[in-house]
């Protein structure tokens, strides 16, 4: 079984084919992300600063449906590359699983949105002001969580095949759809956050029908088959996808606890100014995700090939490109923190303005360290190394962030929720350093 992508078959450098792959999966992260942003933007306008603080209390339930799909898109598409690099024909069993599961997970947070969207965003730490705004949006996107998981499988999937452009134009699209159709729910038709939510929900439906072009054609190497759903299949997979979950769920985790501890030091004006940093570091992770899951294709071919040459090339050029962009952003960051946040402070809010743009100044050195672990991690779960990509993952996602944030907020105050990130980032690399050296 050999693979659709005759750019695998020949004699290519590792370099050129990390800077196909790589560079068009970055703009089809950044496609994806955007639309986050400009969620944020329209909300702002449309329902101020209580709207940025429903929208980043109820974010981690985002972070949570994406989570398990980019635990069962980079696991089973991953498993897959490397099978089929192999030429074992199990490789076919791995993408109907995972939709299947992705269908099966998708189903309490339906039943969460639809029965308790209220006692959440309470339990959040939202007052009934919050409550008011942001209910309509909860319950709308939990509503269709399967859409999202399902989306990112055939994403990944596609790209796996040696399609790389058609994920990017779908993730693409499926952003520029939503932004688009966020303007024209929001405003026009005057549906507030519903319309936001809606026109969410419905994006993930034109990636799903792009993706599908190439799956359903004859090029394809993804198969449907009918078979019975596979326990054990979806927990192999599940490992190699694991930091894709932790990377995920570390936003989540870093969302509620900042939240947590923001509320008691700056209120719901702190809280505010962590939304407008927390949704654009969302998409300046993404970049990152963009390198590790562009390059995630190549590191299971090569690795399921035994080509270590190429392999350590890979994992070089991916780790330089991370280095490049973290000090790209810090940068901007640094040079316009003023000019960002007020494309986010509709209502002139000077405390907010206050807040975020020392937040932003402090909050993105992190990212020097943060892009080294996420391609480490990705890197270590790609090449069937499960243990440490989930030492790696949950390092810093869960165990060093919560840490810090307290620590540090009880030391410095809100200097130190800013810094608590660039910590636990530090720290985190020290352990994915080793874990790449063995």
């Amino acid at each position: 079984m050999q693979s659709t992508d005759p750019t695998l078959t020949q004699s290519t450098t590792p370099r050129s084919l990390f800077i196909r792959y790589v560079a068009q999966n970055i703009f089809g992260q950044i496609g994806m992300s955007a639309y986050i942003l400009v969620d944020t933007y329209f909300i702002s306008k449309a329902e101020g600063a209580d709207g940025i603080t429903a929208l980043n209390l109820v974010l981690p339930f985002f972070n949570l449906i994406y989570a398990f799909g980019a635990m069962y898109a980079i696991g089973s598409a991953t498993r897959f590359t490397i099978l089929r690099a192999r030429g074992q024909k199990d490789a076919d069993l791995y993408f109907t699983n995972a939709v299947f599961w992705a269908i099966l997970t998708g189903i309490p947070f339906m039943l969460a949105g639809t029965l308790a969207p209220e006692p959440i965003i309470r339990l959040l730490g939202g007052n009934q002001t919050i409550v008011n705004v942001g209910v309509p949006y909860m319950r709308i996107f939990m509503l269709f969580a399967p859409l999202f998981m399902v989306n990112q499988i055939f994403n990944a999937f596609t790209r796996n095949d040696g399609a790389p452009t058609t994920a990017m134009l779908a993730t693409m699209m499926s952003g520029i759809f939503n932004m688009v159709f966020d303007y024209i729910f929001m405003f026009p038709c005057h549906m507030g956050m519903a319309g936001a939510a809606l026109a969410t929900v419905f994006s993930p439906c034109v990636g799903i029908t792009i993706c599908s072009t190439h799956i359903l054609s004859r090029r394809s190497g993804v198969k449907f088959l009918r078979r019975l759903p596979s326990l054990r299949r979806i927990i192999s997979a599940s490992q190699l996808g694991i930091s894709g979950f932790i990377g995920e769920i570390a936003s989540a985790v870093t969302t509620v606890v900042f939240n947590y501890l923001i509320l008691g030091l700056s209120g719901n004006t702190g809280v505010a100014a962590f939304g407008v940093i927390c949704n654009i570091a969302l998409v300046v992770t993404s970049v990152f995700n963009g390198v590790s899951q562009g390059a995630q294709p190549l590191f299971s071919r090569y690795y399921g090939m035994r080509m270590q040459d190429a392999l350590k090339e890979t994992l070089g050029l991916a780790i330089r490109t991370s280095l490049l962009f973290a000090a790209g952003f810090l940068i901007l960051f640094n040079l316009f923190p003023a000019e960002i946040v007020d494309v986010f402070n509709s209502g002139n809010n000077p405390e907010m303005a206050r807040l975020a743009e020392t937040g932003m100044r402090l909050y993105f050195i992190g990212y020097l360290f943060a892009g080294f672990n996420i391609i480490g991690s990705g890197y270590l779960g790609a090449t069937a190394n499960a243990l440490w990509a989930l030492i790696t993952s949950l390092s810093r996602g869960v165990v060093f962030i919560i840490l810090c944030a307290v620590i540090m907020a009880a030391v410095f105050g809100m200097q130190g929720i800013w810094l608590a990130f660039t910590v636990s980032e530090l720290l985190t690399a020290g352990i994915t350093a080793f874990a790449l050296r063995r």
